[in-house]
Protein backbone atom coordinates (compact mmCIF):
# COMPACT_ATOMS: atom_id res chain seq x y z
CA UNK A 1 0.00 0.00 0.00
CA UNK A 2 2.97 2.11 1.12
CA UNK A 3 4.36 1.64 -2.92
CA UNK A 4 1.43 2.97 -4.42
CA UNK A 5 0.68 5.67 -2.70
CA UNK A 6 4.41 7.15 -3.28
CA UNK A 7 3.86 6.28 -6.82
CA UNK A 8 0.85 8.52 -6.62
CA UNK A 9 2.87 11.31 -5.20
CA UNK A 10 5.23 11.06 -7.56
CA UNK A 11 2.89 10.91 -10.67
CA UNK A 12 1.30 14.18 -9.27
CA UNK A 13 4.20 15.90 -8.86
CA UNK A 14 5.61 14.97 -12.41
CA UNK A 15 2.25 16.13 -13.56
CA UNK A 16 2.50 19.04 -12.29
CA UNK A 17 6.25 19.73 -13.50
CA UNK A 18 5.06 19.11 -16.91
CA UNK A 19 1.96 21.18 -16.79
CA UNK A 20 4.60 23.71 -15.65
CA UNK A 21 6.88 23.42 -17.77
CA UNK A 22 4.87 23.42 -20.98
CA UNK A 23 3.12 26.63 -19.95
CA UNK A 24 6.49 28.42 -19.37
CA UNK A 25 7.90 30.96 -21.08
CA UNK A 26 11.01 28.99 -22.22
CA UNK A 27 11.70 27.99 -25.91
CA UNK A 28 9.89 25.21 -27.50
CA UNK A 29 13.43 22.67 -27.51
CA UNK A 30 13.93 23.43 -23.60
CA UNK A 31 10.28 22.44 -23.13
CA UNK A 32 10.88 19.01 -25.02
CA UNK A 33 13.76 18.04 -23.05
CA UNK A 34 12.10 19.22 -19.69
CA UNK A 35 9.42 17.15 -20.61
CA UNK A 36 11.16 14.17 -21.49
CA UNK A 37 13.77 14.03 -18.85
CA UNK A 38 10.99 14.51 -16.57
CA UNK A 39 8.82 11.88 -18.50
CA UNK A 40 11.79 9.28 -18.64
CA UNK A 41 13.14 9.59 -15.06
CA UNK A 42 10.60 10.54 -13.20
CA UNK A 43 12.21 11.38 -10.05
CA UNK A 44 15.21 12.40 -10.62
CA UNK A 45 13.68 14.65 -13.63
CA UNK A 46 11.31 15.88 -11.64
CA UNK A 47 14.55 17.22 -8.85
CA UNK A 48 16.13 18.29 -11.49
CA UNK A 49 12.99 20.03 -12.85
CA UNK A 50 12.94 21.67 -9.53
CA UNK A 51 16.59 22.66 -9.14
CA UNK A 52 17.49 23.80 -12.43
CA UNK A 53 13.71 24.05 -14.20
CA UNK A 54 13.14 27.32 -16.30
CA UNK A 55 11.24 29.03 -13.84
CA UNK A 56 14.15 27.69 -11.62
CA UNK A 57 16.59 30.59 -12.51
CA UNK A 58 13.76 33.46 -12.50
CA UNK A 59 12.74 32.38 -8.59
CA UNK A 60 16.46 33.10 -7.65
CA UNK A 61 16.81 36.35 -9.16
Amino acid sequence: MEYGLLGLLILIADLYAIYQVLTSGASTVAKIIWTLAILILPVLGFIAWLVAGPRGRAARV
